[in-house]
């Protein structure tokens, strides 16, 4: 997050502003800017840095387990229960 800062967004106005402005905070939000500029609002102490950071890489590891092993989601159970049909009569 420490690279932000010295790398530009660039949007190009074409239309109008107001479309300029949405793909800019799009960008933004995306690049993790506005969520950087809130943390760094107000100091934080090295303790509670520190459990963030821990907190962070548990949801980013949780979340890549999930997507590497592929758990169906209960939509997709509930369209292959459909799709065997009703069991024997």
């Amino acid at each position: 997050m420490d690279s932000l800062l010295g790398r530009p967004l660039e949007v190009e106005v074409r239309d109008s502003l107001e479309k300029a402005m949405k793909i800019l905070k799009q960008k933004m939000s995306k690049e993790g800017i506005l969520q950087e500029v809130k943390r760094r609002r107000f100091y934080e102490k090295p303790s509670v840095k520190r459990k963030r950071k821990m907190r962070e890489a548990r949801k980013r590891r949780r979340r890549e387990m999930k997507r590497r092993s592929g758990a169906p989601t209960q939509n997709a159970a509930a369209a292959a229960e459909k799709e065997k049909g009703p069991g024997p009569v």
